[in-house]
Formats: structure tokens, C-alpha cells, sequence
């Protein structure tokens, strides 16, 4: 599968390279997509660099398959930006699969694409969701449909085993 991974400055640094690394090794293609191509982004806690090999502009969800958001600060950061929020929104609206963790979902929110699903996230964020009408848990791991979230670094194992499962299922249907 060809995964697009939304990234801005300070992401989590675990949140990124956990699951990346993980798809990665699964066998799939993850392509880190932000505001500038070539752009090095640091993460949050100074462990991690990650390269924006495209922009939105240089790509369309129609090329991938399902879609990475990891947290920290770059959700909030990308959210301002129509081209990464209307991005999002197209993965939601065609149903394919999403991964959020920790300050993910606030991407989902800008999208107004949250709503009929169930979900969690860090805490702030939970809140957040929970005031905009969100069906929200306070859960390791929720999976609704095409939807994977969790709510922090110490949910990264549980957060990859599942979003793995909801590839290897759309794998098999398709």
C-alpha cells in the first residue's frame, strides 16, 4: 500500500518514526508529504528528522492508499493550511484508511471530518472533540471503520498493531 504520512514542524518524535518504520517494514510505501519539498523537519523532542519529499501541491490523495498523522505540534501547524486540511478531508470522505495519534485528530476536526465516528486522542485534544460533538474515549486504541486513533507515545505498539490490521483487511477486500 502507498501511505502518505502529513508532516509539519515539531511532530512527535516517536509517533513519526514508530509507525513509519513499522509500514515501512510491512512492506509499504510511505511518502512524507508537507509544506515545502526538501524541507528538513525537527521533532519535538530533538531525536528525529524527517524530509518532506512532496508537498500537497505536488500530489492528490488519489495517489495513496491510506493516510499517517502522526502528533506533537504538526497537526496544529498544518491545520492552517487549506491544502493540508482539504487533504485530510479527501481521505475520510472516500473511506480509506486513517491513522491519528495523540494531536492527530486535531486535523480532523479542521476537516470536519470527526463527526459519526468514534475516536480518541491526547487529552487537550479529546476535550476539544468532545465539545465539537465527537462520539470520544479515553482508550489506548479505537478503531472505528477506516479510522485508527490513540492518545499518546505509550500507545504507539497498540496504535501500529491495529492500523497494520485495518491494511492488511482493505488488502484482502480489494
Amino acid at each position: 500500500m502507498r501511505i502518505a504520512c502529513v508532516l509539519g514542524p515539531m511532530f512527535e518524535d516517536s509517533e513519526f518514526r514508530l509507525p513509519y518504520e513499522a509500514f515501512k517494514q510491512a512492506g509499504h510505501e510511505v511518502t512524507v508529504i508537507g509544506l515545502e519539498a526538501g524541507a528538513q523537519l525537527q521533532g519535538s523532542k530533538g531525536r528525529e528528522t524527517a524530509t518532506v519529499e512532496r508537498t500537497f501541491g505536488q500530489v492528490s490523495p488519489e495517489q495513496f492508499d491510506a493516510l499517517l498523522i502522526p502528533g506533537g505540534s504538526s497537526p496544529d501547524k498544518l491545520r492552517a493550511h487549506d491544502e493540508a486540511v482539504a487533504f485530510t478531508r479527501s481521505f475520510m470522505d472516500a473511506g480509506k484508511p486513517v491513522f491519528a495519534i495523540c494531536h492527530g485528530p486535531q486535523l480532523l476536526l479542521t476537516a470536519d471530518s470527526y463527526k459519526e465516528h468514534r475516536m480518541t486522542a491526547w487529552t487537550t485534544v479529546l476535550e476539544d472533540l468532545r465539545k465539537a460533538g465527537a462520539d470520544v474515549v479515553d482508550e489506548e486504541v479505537v478503531v472505528d471503520r477506516n479510522l485508527v486513533t490513540s492518545r499518546k507515545p505509550d500507545d504507539i505498539p497498540a496504535f501500529i498493531r491495529e492500523s497494520l490490521k485495518v491494511i492488511e483487511g482493505v488488502a484482502a477486500a480489494g
